[in-house]
């Protein structure tokens, strides 16, 4: 019996998805937020790529980086509050294993595309304020998007192997995740085998991948700042520098809380499961929520056609 018990679960057709462990009796109002967030979101991205199709002052390279970003951040808000909504309202936990493992898929490849535009957005503010007669004969409509399929295939080559590593192995243990979504280590750690290859992959990428887009965006601002302190006037200083705040804050609310959820998993031992995984959802969905607004209240194109769109004053 309890053989039969195990062959029948070495591949589960479905897994449990317990949503935040210890507080299943406050998930409606848990979801208020979180269902806040994600019409904030979807309203916001959608509006900022409406307002760039529509303004033609606005079609240039880091506007196109922009909607790229919204893009990313529709992908990637999407592919986690639907399912986490009806865990929420409608306690439906179980989730088909390929849906599980194409929720993975999609989530590190939004996750690895939003780190490669923020790199791509580092490129354009580079070359705009250190090369700025040169801008539009370097970033041109073709290099832009070239840029942006670059990043795509990044993105999709190196999410590949997260649910074709997680479907070889064998799952024996339980098919219970407690978590709100299909996160790559908590569906491998289910696995009763080795998933060493699995950790390190991870561990790759977070250092290959995103860690040079990091080193790329640091890189990038040194020269940037060399540049603005040559400028002969505190006023063009300040003014140049204005120019690269947004990017700054996007950039800033994405690595700052992913750096804080990586130390949280390695030393947090002590720290409760259901803080963990309302942390690391918070994580995933603060910035396609926050991308809009940071560019839409700071660069002041964008504000003002906004006030123009919903005053309906004429252009």
């Amino acid at each position: 019996m309890s053989d039969s018990n195990t062959t029948d679960f070495t591949n589960p057709s479905t897994f449990i998805l317990l949503g935040i462990p210890g507080l299943e009796a406050t998930h409606v109002w848990i979801s208020i937020p979180f269902c806040t967030m994600y019409v904030i979101a979807i309203l916001g991205n959608f509006t900022v790529l409406f307002i760039v199709k529509m303004e033609p002052s606005l079609h240039r390279p880091m506007y196109y980086f922009l909607c790229m970003l919204a893009v990313t951040d529709l992908g990637l808000s999407t592919s986690i509050l639907p399912k986490m909504l009806s865990i929420f309202w409608f306690n439906s936990r179980e989730i088909d294993f390929s849906a599980c493992l194409s929720q993975m898929y999609f989530i590190h490849c939004f996750s690895v595309m939003q780190s490669g535009i923020f790199a791509a957005m580092a490129l354009d503010r580079y070359v705009a304020i250190c090369h700025p007669l040169r801008h539009y004969t370097i970033l041109t409509n073709p290099t832009v998007a070239t840029i942006g399929l670059a990043m795509v295939l990044r993105c999709g080559i190196f999410s590949l192997p997260y649910p074709f590593l997680a479907r070889q192995w064998p799952y024996c243990r339980t098919n219970i995740i407690p978590q709100t979504l299909c996160v790559h280590m908590a569906v491998v750690n289910l696995a009763c085998t080795d998933t060493h290859v699995s950790s390190y992959y991870g561990l790759f990428v977070q250092f290959s991948v995103m860690g040079l887009d990091v080193i790329f965006i640091v890189v990038s601002y040194i020269q940037i700042l060399r540049a603005i302190f040559n400028l002969p006037t505190k006023d063009a200083r300040i003014k140049t520098f204005g120019t690269c705040g947004s990017h700054l804050f996007v950039i800033l609310a994405f690595y700052i809380p992913r750096l804080f959820i990586s130390l949280l998993y390695r030393f947090g031992q002590n720290v409760a499961l259901n803080f963990h995984v309302l942390i690391s959802n918070v994580y995933l969905l603060m910035p396609p929520m926050l991308n809009p607004i940071i560019y839409a209240v700071r660069t002041k194109q964008i504000w003002d056609r906004l006030l123009r769109l919903f005053t309906h004053e004429g252009p």
